[in-house]
């Protein structure tokens, strides 16, 4: 992975850290540059785990606006380097993270958590993975792509939750 990525990444965190301060709980990197496998346009797909999010994703979104901010000088020099990240953030607060969410079935395998104050999505991401050992879900790699295959004993009408 281009060493860019690494530092946008530690710019990020600093961004998170300063502007949500004692409310930050968590923060994680997922998708492909999680991976560590990002192409030239990738996003950089962040899980930031706040107490006290604004009601709504846009909201969530404007709040986060002065850690879009203060990475752009990173965002800058990537792209005078032929890289094109951006910021694509997924906010969430603990009691939505305890909650789940499909969107965490990707995060499992793949996220990097660069910051976690007393493991809190650490154990969430745990305990979503026992949730999913006990229906016997699997993740099934066709080619470059996958899918979850949630509970390989399912029948019809039956009702399972995750």
């Amino acid at each position: 992975m281009h060493p860019l990525y690494d530092a946008l990444l530690d710019d990020a965190l600093v961004a998170c850290r300063d502007h949500y301060a004692s409310r930050l709980v968590s923060l994680a990197v997922f998708g492909s540059v999680g991976r560590g496998t990002p192409h030239p346009d990738s996003d950089v797909d962040l899980l930031v785990v706040a107490e006290d999010l604004p009601q709504g994703r846009l909201s969530r979104a404007d709040d986060f606006a002065v850690v879009d901010d203060a990475v752009k000088p990173r965002l800058r020099e990537a792209h005078e380097r032929g890289l094109h990240p951006t910021l694509s953030p997924v906010f969430k607060t603990p009691a939505e993270v305890t909650a789940g969410s499909p969107l965490f079935l990707d995060m499992l395998d793949d996220a990097r958590i660069l910051y976690d104050r007393e493991r809190f999505l650490a154990h969430a991401f745990e305990d979503f993975a026992r949730r999913l050992a006990r229906l016997g879900a699997r993740r099934i790699w066709r080619g470059n792509a996958w899918y979850w295959d949630l509970k390989p004993d399912y029948k019809p009408g039956e009702v399972f939750e995750i």
